[in-house]
């Protein structure tokens, strides 16, 4: 790895610092360092070397300074070129990043010797169909979620697997999670914990007016699709947690393995049930800000 692209979220504290530390780290390594055209105006460095997110064919891994949601956005604008991914965490939970501040320039020493490993994980793909004609679609790493508005009032979302009918669910919406998107607001919804590895799909009801609504899981090579059936609701779809689209009556919303993954570059050779427990347990050591 000689070649590295780094994100970071502008908004973090003191993250403008950190990634002046990283930068010099690097160079100081014979690492080149490639920058957004933001990135190069907030550092100073307009002489930096540049590259783009939807392209990012000059650069060998991205370095994603933030937290999960820097790492969510990173991973999408990233997907077509299946770039790889490290991210450091300067958020609170950092469930999908690699590294804590305490020990970055340790951990960036096994990635420049080569000792890592890369993990694939399965993204999802959406489309937003109004009167027959698709007019949104978008990739997903976590999840995409149906969900009411500002009004506290129950929608109906009229659910279907490969075109067989599951449910008209009442409810505050419907989370269709990826396995990596488990531990996020699908676990949070009362959905499983489903390892990376197993390729499914997980449907969530929020808060459905029903004692026998329960998460679902489904095969990853099946398509999902959820009709709005609410006349008078407020009713958004969210792309994790982070893009969203408004929705009318008898919008459907379709959703499915995507053709691309995320590329997560993995150092310490620790296994998904010791990232559970150091991070559901509250037992990492995060920074906040």
């Amino acid at each position: 790895m000689r070649r590295i692209g780094l994100i970071f979220n502008e908004q973090k504290k003191d993250v403008l610092q950190t990634a002046q530390y990283l930068i010099q780290w690097l160079e100081d390594r014979r690492v080149k360092v490639f920058l957004t055209e933001d990135h190069q105006k907030a550092l100073g460095k307009a002489d930096a070397e540049r590259f783009e997110t939807t392209v990012a064919d000059n650069v060998d891994c991205v370095l994603v300074l933030g937290g999960d949601g820097t790492l969510l956005s990173t991973a999408r604008a990233l997907a077509v070129k299946g770039t790889p991914i490290l991210g450091i965490n300067m958020g609170q939970l950092g469930f999908l990043t690699e590294i804590e501040l305490p020990s970055m320039f340790e951990d960036l020493e096994l990635l420049l010797r080569g000792e890592y490993l890369i993990e694939e994980r399965m993204m999802l793909e959406a489309r937003v169909v109004r009167n027959n004609t698709t007019v949104d679609r978008f990739l997903a790493l976590n999840d995409v979620v149906v969900t009411k508005g500002s009004f506290s009032r129950m929608i109906y979302l009229e659910t279907y697997v490969s075109q067989h009918y599951v449910d008209t669910y009442r409810a505050d919406g419907l989370i269709v999670s990826s396995p990596t998107g488990s531990t996020a607001y699908c676990m949070s919804a009362g959905g499983p914990l489903v390892s990376p590895e197993v390729e499914v799909m997980i449907i969530v009801p929020i808060c459905p007016h029903t004692l026998y609504a329960r998460p679902l899981v489904v095969a990853s090579h099946q398509e999902i699709k959820v009709v709005v059936r609410s006349k008078l609701a407020d009713v958004a779809v969210t792309v994790d947690g982070q893009h969203g689209v408004k929705l009318e009556e008898n919008d459907e919303i379709t959703v499915g393995k995507a053709p691309f993954k995320t590329k997560l570059i993995r150092l310490k050779g620790r296994n998904f049930y010791e990232v559970l427990r150091e991070k559901l347990r509250g037992e990492g050591g995060g920074a906040y800000g």
